[in-house]
Parts: structure tokens; sequence; C-alpha cells
């Protein structure tokens, strides 16, 4: 196996989805997930679909289609469009980085005395091994399935084939080490 092949198999994740309790869509503005979200309810994976987001906290805004605030609108917008019952989807419009929609997500599901045993993850394919280690960290009673979808042009097939595609990845390694370092730091009582 090539090293290619080693960063490929980390990031790109990807499951067969399950019947599940939720399903899960981290904040972007990407609306292909929420349309791949949409597709899964249809076929009976999940009774409930949990948008997270507000805006990227980097930029303070929804840097997405202007006529929406949050991620969570953009996303509720579009799986109402898709025909999906307004009961169906749940809400949360606070997060603005991939732990705090885990974070806030559980915050929604205990709320609502939703015991999560199993749950499919929507998100941006690059994006699939930090996300879910994110809501792992959130439900470690719950099985976490990732349904990504290839956002951005970059897939498992092609990243290391553009500059683009290999920044992408490569910071998303980066981040999986110096962000969930700070998480196992903070959860394990090492850091005050």
């Amino acid at each position: 196996m090539s090293f290619i092949d080693e960063y490929t198999e980390f990031i790109f994740l990807e499951h067969k989805p399950e019947r599940a309790d939720i399903i899960f869509l981290p904040g972007s503005n990407e609306g292909a997930l929420a349309y791949r979200a949409a597709e899964l309810w249809k076929e009976g994976y999940a009774p409930v679909i949990l948008p997270s987001g507000r805006y990227a906290k980097l930029t303070g805004r929804f840097s997405g289609d202007p006529t929406y605030e949050t991620e969570w609108s953009y996303f509720y917008h579009i799986l109402i469009g898709q025909g999906i019952p307004k009961e169906c989807i749940w809400r949360e419009d606070q997060a603005t980085f991939t732990y705090e929609n885990a974070l806030r997500s559980r915050e929604v599901t205990d709320e609502a005395g939703l015991c999560v045993k199993k749950a499919l993850l929507c998100c941006q394919a690059y994006h699939a091994r930090r996300a879910r280690l994110y809501y792992q960290v959130c439900f470690p009673e719950a099985e976490i399935l990732v349904c990504p979808v290839v956002t951005k042009g970059v897939s498992r097939e092609n990243w290391y084939q553009t500059e683009y595609g290999i920044d992408l990845v490569l910071t998303e390694m980066e981040h999986c080490g110096t962000q969930f370092g700070q998480i196992l730091r903070e959860t394990s009582g090492l850091v005050k």
C-alpha cells in the first residue's frame, strides 16, 4: 500500500447505510449534503434529520446562498423542497465548527429524549474522518455510519492529483491531529 493509499483510507470513510435513529448533517454551505440526507430519509433509513450549523467560525457569517443567514436555514430550505415534512427536520442553528455541531446535536437529541444507538452522518467526503471522530466523541454509545458526498471535486480517487485536493486533504489530516488532540486533553481532564 502506498502512502497515498494510507491517507486515502484514513480520510475518506464510507459505510453502507443501515436503518438508524437519526441522520446528522454537520454545518456547511454545500447543499449536496442536504440532498443526500433527503434521499436517505426517503429511502426509510431514519425518521428524522438533524441539520446543524450557524455559520463558519472563521468567517462569522454564512458563506453560501445569501438568502440564508445560517447553515441550518439553508439545509432546512433544501430538505423542505425535497418533500421532507417539517416535523422530521430538527433544529440546531448555533454551532460554528464541526465539533460544536456534534456537541449541540447531542444537546438536541438529549432534550428530545432520543437515545441514539445508530446514526447516519452526511458530510463532505474529504471531511468524513474528522466529522465522524467528533460525532463519535459526543455519541460514544452510538454506531456512526458515514454517508459522504463528494464536494469541491475532491474524491478518494483524485484528491492527490491537484494542489487544491492535496491541500484540502492534508489540512484535514492536520485538523484530525491538532483538534482531536485538544478534545482528548479536555475530556481526559488534562486541560483545565
